[in-house]
């Protein structure tokens, strides 16, 4: 079986999302700053390597897998230099190391307006920008990838419904981080996801035929 490296493993959604694997057994290596947070993740039945993100990548993280997951970030009470380390740098070393272990399919947690930061949130256009340039670095890579850009996170309950469409109302222009690492599970698990880039956010159609209907309103 494919066995994936999920990076910012224990974080809201990284944990959520190991969770889920191991429910439906899918083998997961689980990327951690610390050993203090390895237990958690192994009992939930994850490998875990650590590995931190503001230093060179070590090629031990990468071995025997086949696809990665980034859902690394910074934190919103850091500064810009630790979002240029973590969401930009951080993903082009891990972009880069994927490349060079031949990588199936890297899976990149993005952001609601990384596509267009100009014309984002004000507040957090550096982060956007960061985002941008991350995602661009995995487009032009070469490395087969699904990129997902959810809107604003929220701690509620999962729904298993999404709509990859952005609703006009910003106030609808959210999803739940459980929703997310449910997408996340779907994209590993479906090779029409490789080479794909969807918003995320709550609406109305069970999160498979989300991705079905994205898929065949881009062949027309």
């Amino acid at each position: 079986m494919d066995k994936t490296l999920v990076i910012g493993a224990n974080g809201q959604i990284g944990r959520q999302l190991i969770g889920m694997m191991a429910l439906a057994n899918m083998p997961v290596r689980a990327m951690i700053r610390d050993l203090s947070q390895a237990r958690n993740l192994e009992k939930l039945g994850a490998e875990t390597v650590v590995a931190d993100l503001e230093q060179p990548l070590p090629d031990e993280a990468f071995a025997d897998c086949d696809k990665v997951v980034f859902t690394a970030g910074s934190g919103g009470k850091t500064g810009a230099d630790k979002t240029i380390l973590i969401d930009l740098w951080a993903a082009v070393k891990s972009i880069d190391m994927a490349k060079k272990h031949n990588i199936k399919q890297f899976v990149m947690v993005s952001a609601r307006d990384a596509g267009d930061p100009e014309h984002g949130t004000e507040a957090i256009k550096h982060y956007n920008i960061c985002k941008h340039f991350a995602d661009k670095h995995l487009l032009e890579s070469g490395v087969p990838y699904t990129i997902l850009r959810p809107g604003r996170l929220t701690n509620d309950a999962a729904t298993g419904l999404i709509t990859t469409q952005r609703p006009d109302n910003k106030d609808e222009q959210i999803i739940t981080r459980a929703d997310v690492a449910a997408c996340v599970l779907q994209c590993l698990d479906h090779s029409e996801a490789i080479n794909q880039v969807d918003e995320l956010y709550n609406g109305s159609m069970p999160i498979a035929e989300a991705f079905i209907k994205a898929v065949k309103g881009r062949l027309g």
